[in-house]
């Protein structure tokens, strides 16, 4: 019933209007200001300053350099098996598993469509019946993601959309979650055929950077946009980073049904590090 009710209040909110308000929040340089939502937010969402590579307040230059903020060399480390693939980003696992017949499981009783989920891009049918992780990562979490598997870029697609919270009791009751709301679609090629990383904005976090063309969004786009990367010779290993969440929001792997030769064992809510083995690859 909360699920339903905190969903039925989002649908006529200003998603973009807010978050933007946000966004500017979260850049003000004013140190009062800038240290006081440090302390106060990174403190109630429960941050783990041991893990960030700078660890004094002065060394921020606002909220969001804070919420984006690296961690110290080895505080994660990179299964090192080169046939697995593992997790883009620490969060909980949201689903994970088999796509059926093009359809990704969001909640239960919901699923949605990869073909919508991917903006109608070609690449779509070949993942109809693959596989998916979908992580995601709550205001405590490290907020960079990283490459599940070496790929190099093909195409990168802004998609509009809603901005809807991410959070589990709204991904339960707002069907095609996923699919609605704005997100950036990176597509990769490898050995093992194609590889998608989506990047889904969220109430209060619809600003999402990649490392090769910086800021995507905003400004908020009014159509998808489709960049070819493919003569660009982008080319990123497993591990690597390749994007971030300015605030927090989700993660989504696709994977063609030939590329998978084994998956770990997960469960709904379980949480994840970066650079956890989530499977092996054919």
């Amino acid at each position: 019933m909360f699920d339903k009710l905190f969903a039925a209040i989002q649908y006529p909110l200003p998603h973009h209007f807010i978050s933007g308000l946000v966004f500017r929040l979260m850049r003000i340089r004013f140190r009062p200001i800038k240290n006081l939502l440090i302390t106060v937010v990174g403190g109630l969402a429960g941050v783990d300053w041991s893990e960030a590579d700078r660890q004094e307040l002065s060394e921020y230059e606002h909220f969001n350099d804070f919420f984006t903020r690296e961690l110290h060399q080895g505080a994660r480390v990179i299964d090192p098996d080169p046939g697995s693939f593992v997790s883009p980003a620490d969060g909980r696992i949201s689903q994970c598993g088999r796509i059926t017949s093009g359809r990704i499981l969001q909640a239960k009783g919901h699923h949605y469509s990869v073909r919508a989920l991917l903006a109608e891009d070609p690449a779509s049918d070949a993942f109809i019946n693959g596989y998916f992780h979908t992580v995601y990562l709550s205001p405590r979490d490290y907020h960079r993601v990283h490459m599940p598997a070496d790929g190099e870029l093909q195409r990168m697609i802004h998609v509009p959309g809603r901005a809807f919270s991410v959070s589990p009791g709204t991904v339960r009751a707002v069907p095609n979650l996923f699919a609605r709301n704005e997100r950036v679609v990176s597509l990769f090629e490898n050995e093992h055929g194609p590889m998608a990383v989506i990047l889904v904005g969220a109430m209060l976090v619809s600003s999402v950077d990649t490392v090769w063309s910086g800021t995507v969004t905003p400004p908020r786009a009014r159509r998808v946009q489709v960049g070819d990367w493919s003569r660009r010779d982008v080319r990123l290993e497993k591990g690597q980073e390749m994007g971030r969440f300015n605030m927090g929001s989700t993660v989504i792997v696709l994977w063609p049904p030939t590329a998978i030769a084994t998956l770990e064992h997960l469960e709904p809510n379980e949480p994840v590090l970066m650079g956890q083995r989530l499977g092996t690859l054919r």
